[in-house]
């Protein structure tokens, strides 16, 4: 069924697909008040999984109750700062569901940033204290002499193991790492817990939805570091919105939460729309391909959600050839351009494993936490990153201004809805040009993204406006490059970026990581340049082809393929 712009912005789904309906109700509320009412409904579920140990929602409330008491004990109060500075720990629930109760704002930060980052984004977000672990702590000495801190509170894993596997963890990993002496700004997670007892009242704050919750860091639309301000709404809309596209209940069901709780994706999908719903969250600390994999064959999780690499390379892990997929009931795919053949791949690994889905895309920015479109479950389209959310509404722009294009034709994406950002900390220049009031009376997020939408709804992703490469005055989009070259079976994955040149601009140069069992040759070269040849506009050709044995990645996965742009620009300083 067709539909005009119009009808498209006025009901985004039109129940075309599924019954999904067009307006959700929204509770005025906290994300801790939303977490704790799971607990009232179903204290004996398992909230959270870590290493084995299980932990009811009937046990996880009093964990938060007692680390609220401790931050308030330390001198947090509402409105302040917190910065969690941990991986996918179950501290790191306990730390923002606290943070959250006393009407405080966790700042979100990943542990494997550099110590300059780290010190940029305690001073961004006006934060004094600090929680992150023993193995950091080597980092976090050299921090404290960049930003002056009032607490940094010393966390270890073995916190939160079972007593048998505490003894084991302590004597083969955390022996290691660099002890610290408790000094009154630097205490232990112990320290920390235990001194719950000197808060002698009951330090929850009522918070509603407008309150901000979270920060969230991000290159926004320009590429530099910026903090996002996200509410309490933003982040229980977007489980309420998650869980109603899940079009089956969450209740009860598993996450294996691989997606880190700095980044959007794992914070409102993976954590908090599986406590907003009362399911359960496996924790996964530390990503690798054949860890994952083993936590598909024994946890045996209901969903699964992952950057498009992570995927392509559970797709060759011999360590995968008999596990059973068949518990899954629903694969998200996100963070990252997921290509129409990686696409085809994956959906056939899934089959072969038994699993009954598919892989669903979505899209979405940190500036609305995370996904704010998604397949529909029983209707995809190749190439599209499926239909907004209820209450949310897409249009296409010509890009730098609010004057929308007509279906099919490309422009920026813009969005509106209960999850967009109340906007970047210490950016108002920016915050002008992203959130801005259209003609409908509104205010539109500008994503900075290239793409179209058909007259069915559907979006369509094509690339970051700012990578699109200018060559000889035509436009060319690595996005469909990389989408032939990975058609090819000796190609893994591959980038494409536009390297300056004096008289076409830009010229298009690909680098190729091959499949490990291919080796590089002039021979494999002629075969990539010959398929392109026979599919890409001669002006769009790579000049050239080079080899990579590992394609540099961000901290969450995604190709950075901002690296090889500066690398090929170094290169060219030095030719002079």
């Amino acid at each position: 069924m067709n539909y005009t712009q119009e009808e498209l912005k006025v009901a985004p789904w039109l129940n075309s697909y599924g019954e999904v309906p067009f307006h959700l109700d929204y509770p005025d509320i906290s994300m801790s008040d939303a977490l704790f009412e799971s607990a009232r409904k179903y204290p004996d579920q398992v909230a959270l999984t870590f290493q084995g140990k299980d932990t009811t929602f009937s046990r996880l409330v009093p964990q938060i109750q007692q680390a609220e008491k401790a931050f308030r004990a330390l001198g947090i109060k509402e409105g302040d700062t917190v910065t969690i500075c941990l991986p996918n720990i179950p501290q790191t629930v306990i730390c923002l569901y606290a943070v959250n109760a006393i009407g405080a704002i966790a700042s979100m930060v990943h542990p494997l940033s550099a110590v300059h980052e780290i010190a940029f984004y305690l001073k961004e977000a006006q934060s004094r204290t600090i929680v992150s672990m023993d193995q950091f702590y080597y980092k976090l000495k050299k921090v404290r002499e960049l930003v002056e801190l009032d607490h940094m509170v010393i966390a270890r894993v073995s916190d939160a193991l079972s007593p048998i596997k505490k003894v084991a963890y302590r004597l083969l990993k955390e022996r290691k790492f660099e002890s610290f002496s408790e000094d009154g700004t630097v205490i232990s997670w112990k320290t920390f817990i235990e001194g719950a007892r000197h808060c002698d009242i009951d330090p929850s704050v009522k918070k509603t939805g407008s309150d901000q919750a979270v920060v969230l860091f991000s290159g926004g639309t320009t590429g530099v570091t910026k903090g996002i301000r996200l509410t309490n709404l933003n982040l229980n809309a977007l489980a309420l919105q998650t869980g109603t596209m899940c079009n089956k209940p969450i209740q009860g069901k598993t996450m294996l939460a691989a997606m880190p709780m700095f980044h959007g994706f794992g914070l409102g999908v993976c954590v908090h729309t599986m406590m907003y719903w009362g399911g359960r969250s496996v924790l996964v600390p530390q990503v690798s391909v054949k860890g994952y994999s083993n936590m598909l064959r024994t946890a045996q999780p209901n969903y699964i959600a992952g950057v498009p690499t992570l995927y392509e390379g559970i797709t060759r892990n011999k360590d995968m050839d008999n596990v059973d997929l068949s518990c899954l009931m629903g694969v998200f795919s996100g963070g990252d351009s997921l290509t129409v053949e990686l696409k085809k791949k994956i959906d056939k690994f899934l089959a072969d494993h038994g699993a009954t889905v598919r892989v669903r895309e979505g899209y979405g920015t940190t500036e609305c936490v995370t996904a704010s479109c998604l397949t529909p479950y029983n209707k995809e389209k190749e190439g599209s990153i499926g239909i907004p959310y209820p209450d949310t509404y897409y249009c296409i722009c010509q890009p730098g201004t609010e004057q929308e294009v007509p279906f099919g034709t490309d422009g920026e994406i813009c969005l509106r809805g209960p999850s967009v950002m109340l906007g970047y900390i210490n950016h108002e220049e920016e915050n002008k040009n992203t959130l801005r009031r259209h003609a409908d009376g509104n205010i539109w997020l500008h994503t900075g993204d290239l793409g179209y939408m058909d007259d069915e709804g559907f979006i369509y992703f094509k690339q970051r406006i700012k990578r699109m490469i200018i060559t000889s005055g035509y436009n060319v989009y690595p996005s469909q490059i990389e989408n032939i070259i990975d058609a090819l079976d000796e190609v893994q994955m591959s980038c494409v970026i536009g390297v300056p040149d004096s008289y076409k601009i830009q010229k298009v140069k690909a680098f190729v990581q091959l499949r490990p069992d291919i080796q590089p040759s002039e021979e494999i070269k002629t075969k990539i340049l010959s398929h392109c040849r026979e599919r890409i506009a001669k002006y769009a050709m790579p000049y050239d082809i080079e080899f990579r044995e590992q394609l540099p990645k961000t901290l969450v996965g995604k190709i950075a393929y901002t690296v090889l742009e500066k690398e090929e620009l170094e290169k060219l300083k030095a030719q002079g």
